[in-house]
């Protein structure tokens, strides 16, 4: 039985405020070692801040953390992954849509974590693409 997206999904998606700032975002991810923050907007809308929107968008631009808001810089995600898709499936739809990080939904769209490219490499490292060992 091959792997699926719920055996190696970050748990619980953390949420962060899209008035929050930039550099209280970079802290909550530095302490809670995690890559991703899934942004909370309205019912069923969310968006996603990562540690590489913070190095291109912040660091690189040469912004201010403490005044820009996560707003600013996430981005909306154009597709969930399903928590039974195989870590192929879900390489696959990273690669078509360009991204390295999907929250990870149910039926009802209900954010129940977050998956990498990371998580998956190092799955695949791992185990190849089988079940966790």
């Amino acid at each position: 039985m091959a792997s699926t997206v719920s055996d190696f999904m970050s748990r619980p998606a953390i949420f962060i405020d899209p008035e929050a700032s930039v550099g209280h975002a970079a802290t909550l991810m530095r302490r809670r070692n995690i890559h991703s923050l899934v942004v909370a907007l309205e019912v069923d809308s969310f968006g996603i801040i990562t540690t590489t929107d913070i190095r291109d968008k912040i660091v690189a631009a040469d912004r201010d953390p403490q005044t820009t808001s996560v707003r600013e810089i996430m981005s909306t995600p154009l597709a969930t992954a399903h928590p039974g898709w195989s870590l192929q499936e879900c390489s696959v739809k990273m690669k078509e849509l360009g991204v390295h990080h999907l929250p990870v939904a149910d039926q009802r769209g209900t954010i129940m974590g977050m998956i990498s490219a990371t998580d998956i490499f190092m799955a695949v490292e791992e185990s190849g693409w089988g079940p966790p060992s």
